[in-house]
This record gives structure tokens, C-alpha cells and sequence, in this order.
């Protein structure tokens, strides 16, 4: 009987050589362990992993590909995105174990074909149409394409179609944008309406910004990179009301500013 692998054990070389011919439960550990070690040498033998299984999993998850992906994308890089990109787009992946390519690509930035991006906006499942739109690029066929996921039935597909559309520039997010500032922020609602914010988007992002909430860093300095008169007020007065202030006294011009902004 021989004995168990201990992937922590192994050096980088005998780990990455092991990764492609590896089986359950080997797989998992394996990629694991690259990932963990951010392991940029691993990266084409966990492309060989998922190969190995290409054709499998249009009705459940092949746990190999699924490790081998998540392992590309904690280990991270050019690299490893172009490999997630490669599957994506030579449908080595299928099904379920689709998602969690098309999640990996969008946390990568992996570079998608627009052929592939428009059959991924327009897929049958909301996750990869949620995701696709992470991936998007500018140009005119999938801006149209967006456009259209903005009145998407599930919530998750209009929301990652307006932040892509935000952060092109396309003002047709905006109304999405401003009710999710209003209603269900985000970071990434709030880094994207910075380029398409118009004075309520200002105020919106002034009421988290001067908030105790997670987002409120976030909310400063989107504020911050918005060529607004409103916003170009509100900024600075936050960010000195966050400086110790020197005397009972100071801080009114600032409350002043943020008073006339709430009245919006």
C-alpha cells in the first residue's frame, strides 16, 4: 500500500509535477497547495488537469476542473488568466463547472473573445450572465447587449450589467446605479457610478461616505474622482470632519455643506 500525499510536504517541482495526472481526492489538495503557495509554475499544469476532463460535466460539477480552476484563480497573474480564459473559450469547461470558470475569469480579468462574451451575457443561467458582465469590454455589440440586462428579471444580472455599463461611462446605468446607492450599496455600485454621477449620485455617496459603514472609504473616494460641483464640495468637507477637531467651534462650515447636500 503506498502512502497518502502530503501536497505541504512536496517541493514546488514535485508538486507541480504531480498536478496533472492527479484524482480526487488528490486534485483538491494539490491545487490547494499551489495556490496557497501562489505558484505561477503551476498554473500550465492545472490547465493540463482541466484538459484531461474536457467534454465532462453538462449536468454536475467535475470536481477536478473545479479545483484546478480555483487554484488558478488564487494563485493569480497574466498566466493564469489567460488559462481560464483558454477554457472558457475552447469549452473545455461545461455546465455548472461553467460558473465557476466564468467567476474565475471575472476575479482574474481574464481577456474574453467578444464571441465568447456575447454568448456568456446571453446564457440561459443568471450566475454566468452576472459574471460575463464583469468581463465585459466597450464595445458597441455588447454595450447593446448590457443595455438590455439592465431590465434583466434577476436582480443580480441588472446590477453587474449596470456597474459594467457605470464604469464604461454609459449613462443609461445611471438609474439603476443611483437606486442601488439609495437602497442596496455596494463597493462595486460605488466605484462604479463615479464616472457617470450626476448631483444625487454626489449626495448619495456623501450620506456613505460620512456613514460609519463598511462602504464609507470606498464612498470618499469615488467622491473624490467625480468632476461634480457638488461632489468637489462634499469630498473635502468629509474628509476634514474625520480630522480630530481642534475646538467645539470648527467643523460648522463642514456640517453647513452637508446639511444643504441632504436636502436633495
Amino acid at each position: 500500500m503506498g502512502h497518502a500525499l502530503v501536497p505541504a510536504e512536496l517541493d514546488d517541482e514535485k508538486l507541480t509535477a504531480a498536478i496533472p495526472e492527479s484524482t480526487l481526492p488528490d486534485s483538491h489538495s494539490l491545487a490547494g497547495e499551489a495556490g496557497r503557495r501562489r505558484l505561477a509554475g503551476a498554473v500550465p499544469a492545472l490547465a493540463t488537469l482541466c484538459r484531461r476532463f474536457a467534454g465532462f460535466g453538462t449536468c454536475r460539477i467535475v470536481p477536478e476542473q473545479a479545483a484546478a480552476i480555483e487554484g488558478l484563480a488564487t494563485i493569480g497573474g497574466r498566466d493564469a488568466a489567460h488559462a481560464v480564459s483558454e477554457m472558457i473559450e475552447r469549452a473545455v469547461v461545461q455546465g455548472p463547472t461553467l460558473q465557476i470558470a466564468v467567476s474565475a475569469a471575472a476575479r482574474l480579468g481574464s481577456p474574453l473573445s467578444p464571441d465568447a462574451l456575447r454568448r456568456l451575457l446571453r446564457h440561459a443561467e443568471p450566475g454566468i450572465q452576472a459574471d460575463a458582465c464583469r468581463c465585459a469590454r466597450p464595445l458597441p455589440e455588447l454595450i447593446l447587449i448590457l443595455i438590455d440586462l439592465l431590465h434583466d428579471l434577476d436582480q443580480r444580472v441588472a446590477t453587474s450589467a449596470a456597474s459594467a455599463l457605470g464604469r464604461m461611462g454609459r449613462v443609461e446605468a445611471r438609474p439603476i446605479l443611483k437606486r442601488l446607492l439609495r437602497d442596496a450599496p455596494s463597493e462595486e455600485v460605488v466605484d462604479a457610478v463615479s464616472s457617470i454621477a450626476d448631483e444625487e449620485c454626489a449626495v448619495l455617496l456623501g450620506r456613505i461616505a460620512r456613514s460609519r459603514s463598511a462602504l464609507a472609504d470606498a464612498a470618499l473616494i469615488s467622491l473624490e474622482n467625480i468632476d461634480h460641483p457638488r461632489a468637489v464640495a462634499i469630498a473635502p468637507a468629509i474628509r476634514r470632519l474625520r480630522l480630530p477637531r481642534q475646538s467645539s467651534g470648527s467643523g460648522h462650515a463642514e456640517d453647513d455643506v452637508l446639511q444643504q447636500s441632504s436636502s436633495l
